[in-house]
C-alpha cells in the first residue's frame, strides 16, 4: 500500500525539525527546545516510521546518534561503537514490564524460565566520554560524536580531577572506558553566582555547561568548571580478562579508580526494575546532580551477546525516562518583588504548567541584566527549567515562536511597595528600593538591625517577637516601637506580663544612645560601625549630616563616592525623613558636639589598618594607642591606607597592601611610629 503523501510530507518536517533541535543541542551545545518537546516530536516519527516502514530513511534522526565532531578538535575513530540505548517511550511501570517482555522473547524464554536479572543504573544528564588507556595510563579522551567518529578532548579531560591519568592495580594491555562527564547542581549553582558578580554571563543548564567546557579548545577554561564524572561501560580491551556480568564490570572499573554511581543494583526481573524505578523516582530530587531516567542492562554478558544489536541499540539495554523537567510556556508577565533588604527581583508570571513534578506558575530572573542577556520578553514563549528544590527559572525564550506581539520589560524607576526610589549601583546588578526605614517590604528586617545590639541594642527584642509585631500591623516603622505599651505586648504569643514589661522598659531606655549608634540603627546602606563612628565624629549632629552633599561626605576618612552616594540617596528620601523625624519626636536623643577637630599627635591625619597577631598588643590595644596618637584605624585596606600593621597570618589584607604599595609595620616599627619616629626609616626598614 502507497504511503499518503501528507503522511511523507509529515515525515520530512519531523526529520527536519529534530535534524534542526539536535544540531543546536549535541553541536552548538545551545538547545532550541525543551527535552520533553524534543521526546514528544522524536516520539511521534519513530510511531510513523513504525506504521510505515517505506518512511525510514537512513538520515533520518531514529537510525543515528549524536552530531558531527566540532571542526577545530581532531577526529577520533571508535575502535568499539559508542551506541546509544533505546529509550522506553512509557515512562510508568509498563516501561520495564515491555522491556522484560522484549528480553524474555529475544532469549527464547517462557514463563517456566526463572527471572532474568538485570543490572539497574542512573541515565546522568551530562556528556558521554570514551576514555582510552594504555598499559594503565590515560592516552586518549574522545566524545561520543555520531557513534562511529568522535573528537580528541583528551588536553580538556585531563584537568577533570576525578579521572584518574593512571589506573590503579594491574591495569590491561587496553582498556577504554565508557563514560559519564557532568556537573553537580551546587557546583553549578555557584559557578553561576560567581558569573553574576563579576558581571559575566550566566549558563543555562549544567548538561550544556559540562558539554561545553569538554569542548573547549583552551583547557584553561575548562580546569576553571567545577566537572565530574562516572564510569558505567566498556569499550576496547586488550590483555584482560572481562568480569561475566555488568555489575561485576562497575565493581571492576571501581577497582581501578574510577568513580562509579552508588546508585545502582542488581534486580530480579521486572519486578525488581519497577522497584528501582520508583525508589530512584522518589530519591530525585535530592540527588546532587541531574537524571532524566534509570537505565536497565542484562547483567549477564553472555546474554548480552546473544541479543545482540539492532540498528542504533543494544537489545539488552533500555532507558527508562522520568517526566522531563524543562517545559514550554508562555511568559505571561513580569512583575517586581521586593526583598527583605530592598532587593528588587524581576519575577515571570507563567501559564501554569507541569514540570519537574509541580505545576509552576512562577519563575525567577535574577536581574534586569539576566532578562536583557536571555533576551525574554513578555508574551514570548519560554522554556522553563525545575531541578529538585531549586526555585524554577526560564531558561531562554524560544525565538521561532515569536510573532511580534512580544514586548520588553522595563525595570521600574520605583518601588512597588512603597513608591520610593529604586537604586542602583554602578557596581551592582540589582536594583534596590532607597526606602528602607518605610518600606513595608523590608519592616522586619529594617526593625530587626534598628534593635540589634550594636544599635539601639534594646534587650528582649529578638527576631521573632519583632516578625509578631509586624505580622499583626503593630509596628509599620522604628519609631512605632515607642509607642507599644505592656498591655499590647502582653497579649502577644510567648509574652507575659513581666517579659512584656521588661521589653518597654529596655524600649524606654534605648531613647538615650549616641549619635554614633542612631546613625548605624538606619541600616543606611554600606554603612557599618566604623563608618557610623566617622561620620558621628565628623559632623557632629545629625541635622549636618542631613545636610551633606557627596563632596561634603568625601571629606570624612574611608567614605569614598559609592559611600556617600548611599547615604545621600537614603537621606533623600522623603520617607526615611518622616521616619527619623518620628524617631526624634518619640524622644530618641544624644548629646551632640562640636565637630571634630583635626587630631593631633605624630599619627594625626594617618589612617592604619591593623591585621595579624602581634606579639605583646591585642587589636584593641593597638587601636586605643594609634587613636590617641591622633590616628584613625580603618578595617580593611584601600588607597587611602598610611600604614598597614601586620602580626603573624596576616592574610589577604597584607597581600592587598602589598599589591597597593601600603607601606607595612611590624609591632616594632608601631612603637617606633608612635614615638614620633622617621616614617620614611620606619618604610625602608619594614618593608
Amino acid at each position: 500500500m502507497a504511503v499518503p503523501d501528507s503522511e511523507v510530507q509529515r515525515a520530512a518536517a519531523l526529520r527536519a525539525e529534530l535534524l534542526r533541535h539536535a544540531h543546536a543541542y549535541y553541536v552548538l551545545d545551545a538547545p532550541t527546545v525543551p527535552d520533553a518537546e524534543y521526546d514528544r516530536l522524536f516520539e511521534a516519527l519513530q510511531a510513523l516510521e513504525r506504521d510505515f516502514p517505506e518512511l525510514r530513511t537512513p538520515d533520518s534522526p531514529t537510525q543515528r546518534i549524536g552530531g558531527a565532531p566540532l571542526p577545530e578538535l581532531a577526529e577520533v575513530q571508535h575502535a568499539v561503537p559508542m551506541l546509544s540505548i533505546y529509550t522506553e517511550t512509557d515512562k510508568s511501570a509498563q516501561g520495564a514490564l515491555a522491556f522484560d517482555a522484549r528480553v524474555r522473547r529475544g532469549l527464547g524464554l517462557d514463563d517456566t524460565d526463572p527471572a532474568v536479572r538485570y543490572s539497574a543504573e542512573l541515565k546522568f544528564d551530562g556528556l558521554a566520554i570514551s576514555l582510552r588507556y594504555e598499559h594503565g595510563v590515560l592516552v586518549r579522551a574522545a566524545t561520543r560524536g555520531d557513534g562511529q567518529t568522535g573528537e580528541d578532548v583528551t588536553h580538556t579531560v585531563r584537568t577533570i580531577g576525578q579521572i584518574p591519568l593512571r589506573l590503579q592495580g594491574d591495569a590491561p594491555e587496553v582498556l577504554e572506558v565508557r563514560g559519564e562527564i557532568y556537573m553537580r547542581r551546587d557546583d553549578f549553582e555557584r559557578l553561576n553566582a560567581s558569573q553574576r558578580e563579576r558581571g559575566e554571563k550566566t549558563f543555562v543548564n549544567p548538561r550544556n555547561t559540562a558539554a561545553g567546557a569538554i569542548r573547549q579548545l583552551d583547557p584553561a577554561i575548562t580546569r576553571r568548571r567545577p566537572l565530574s564524572f562516572f564510569a558505567y561501560g566498556l569499550g576496547q580491551t586488550a590483555g584482560w580478562t572481562e568480569p561475566a556480568t555488568h555489575s561485576g564490570l562497575l565493581d571492576a572499573l571501581a577497582g581501578f579508580g574510577f568513580p562509579v554511581c552508588e546508585h545502582r543494583c542488581v534486580a530480579e526481573g521486572p519486578a525488581g526494575l519497577i522497584d528501582f524505578h520508583a525508589r530512584i523516582e522518589a530519591q530525585r530530587d535530592a540527588l546532587p546532580y541531574d537524571i532524566d531516567g534509570v537505565v536497565y542492562k542484562v547483567d549477564d554478558r553472555s546474554l548480552q551477546r546473544e541479543l545482540g544489536f539492532v540498528s542504533r541499540e543494544p537489545r539488552w539495554a533500555v532507558a527508562h525516562k522520568y517526566p522531563a523537567q524543562e517545559e514550554m510556556t508562555r511568559l505571561l508577565d513580569i512583575e517586581i518583588q521586593v526583598g527583605r533588604t530592598g532587593a528588587l527581583t524581576p519575577v515571570a508570571r507563567l501559564a501554569p504548567v507541569f514540570v519537574g513534578g509541580v505545576t509552576v506558575t512562577n519563575a525567577t530572573l535574577h536581574n534586569e541584566d539576566e532578562i536583557r542577556r536571555k533576551d525574554v520578553r513578555i508574551g514570548d514563549q519560554v522554556i522553563v527549567r525545575r531541578a529538585g528544590d531549586v526555585i524554577p527559572e526560564i531558561v531562554g525564550p524560544v525565538l521561532a515562536h515569536r510573532d511580534g506581539s512580544e514586548r520588553e520589560f522595563v525595570m521600574p524607576t520605583t518601588c512597588p511597595v512603597c513608591g520610593s526610589h529604586a537604586v542602583r549601583g554602578e557596581d551592582e546588578a540589582v536594583a534596590r528600593c532607597s526606602g528602607g526605614l518605610f518600606c513595608a517590604a523590608q519592616r522586619t528586617q529594617a526593625i530587626i538591625h534598628f534593635a540589634s545590639r550594636k544599635a539601639l541594642d534594646i534587650e528582649g527584642l529578638g527576631d521573632k517577637l519583632i516578625e509578631q509585631l509586624v505580622e499583626q500591623g503593630l509596628v509599620k516603622t522604628a519609631a512605632d516601637l515607642f509607642s507599644l505599651s505592656v498591655d499590647t505586648l502582653a497579649a502577644l504569643e510567648r509574652m507575659a506580663q513581666k517579659s512584656a514589661a521588661n521589653v518597654v522598659a529596655a524600649i524606654d531606655k534605648s531613647r538615650n544612645t549616641t549619635l554614633q549608634r542612631f546613625i548605624y540603627a538606619l541600616g543606611i546602606r554600606n554603612v557599618g560601625e566604623s563608618t557610623a563612628r566617622d561620620l558621628a565624629r565628623h559632623f557632629g549632629g545629625l541635622d549636618a549630616l542631613l545636610g551633606a552633599d557627596v563632596a561634603a561626605l568625601e571629606a570624612v576618612p574611608d567614605v569614598g563616592p559609592i559611600v556617600a552616594k548611599c547615604i545621600v540617596e537614603f537621606f533623600a528620601e522623603p520617607h526615611n525623613r518622616d521616619v527619623i523625624a518620628a524617631l526624634r519626636a518619640a524622644g530618641i536623643c544624644w548629646e551632640e558636639h562640636e565637630p571634630a577637630q583635626a587630631a593631633s599627635g605624630p599619627l594625626a591625619g594617618k589612617t592604619l589598618v591593623i591585621t595579624g597577631t602581634l606579639p605583646s598588643l591585642s587589636r584593641d590595644e593597638a587601636r586605643a594607642l594609634v587613636e590617641a596618637a591622633g590616628g584613625k584605624v580603618a578595617g580593611s585596606v584601600s588607597k587611602k591606607t598610611d600604614y598597614l600593621v601586620a602580626g603573624e597570618a596576616a592574610g589577604s589584607k597584607l597581600a592587598k597592601a602589598e599589591s597597593l604599595g601600603v607601606p607595612v609595620l611590624d609591632e616594632a616599627a608601631l612603637h617606633a611610629l608612635l614615638a614620633g619616629g622617621d616614617t620614611n626609616l620606619l618604610t625602608e626598614s619594614s618593608t
